[in-house]
């Protein structure tokens, strides 16, 4: 089954128990170096290089940008990267209150990978050849019949995605079964009321 938008997932009936999405929840109003706590803690856990994979959230009044130039201004800066996930930022921050947060969890592939690593970060990066066999024989290893999602040919997905997307399912399982861990451990809140950390 495939959802195009947030509001088809967090609109489904029966309701998910857990969403893991790998987006952005809880955004700064001013930019500050580094981003969010949860931003820069979850680079400190992970360290050099894997930190590189982890972009600092953008801030509020940098999402309606409609270019990248206006988008950097806005933020004080931006990656090309970072910037083609602010549409998706955009619209999940304009359907999520805080009340969501009780089943709709910010999380990121790399820090999944970390957890089911027994906090250890990745050797090699997500892109090339390495990556992948290496994050596949973790996930295989660790997730009794995950190969249906590995080998799933679906449009446009590549492996990377797929890679991620199961590494994601870890940790919204960890989730439902309340064995996970936040960062940060004390959680800043923004000014609409909503958690600013990461799940893993």
């Amino acid at each position: 089954m495939r959802f195009d938008t947030i509001l088809e997932i967090l609109d489904y009936r029966p309701s998910f128990e857990v969403i893991a999405l790998a987006c952005n929840i809880g955004l700064l109003e001013q930019h500050t170096k580094g981003g969010r706590m949860c931003d820069r803690e979850a680079r400190k856990l992970l360290g050099f290089p894997r930190s590189g994979a982890i972009f600092s959230a953008p801030i509020r009044k940098a999402l309606p940008a409609k270019s990248y130039d206006e988008a950097y201004d806005l933020n004080g800066g931006i990656s090309s990267v970072a910037y083609n996930m602010v549409q998706y930022v955009r619209e999940v921050d304009a359907a999520i209150a805080p009340y969501w947060q009780r089943s709709v969890f910010e999380v990121h592939p790399e820090l999944s990978y970390f957890q089911l690593n027994e906090n250890k970060p990745m050797h090699y990066s997500k892109h090339g050849d390495r990556g992948p066999a290496e994050r596949r024989a973790l996930l295989e290893k660790r997730i009794p019949g995950i190969k249906q999602i590995l080998d799933a040919k679906l449009p446009g997905v590549r492996t990377p995605n797929l890679l991620d997307a199961a590494a994601c399912l870890w940790t919204a399982r960890r989730i439902a079964g309340r064995a996970v861990n936040r960062v940060p451990e004390d959680p800043e809140w923004d000014e609409q009321g909503l958690r600013m950390e990461i799940v893993r």
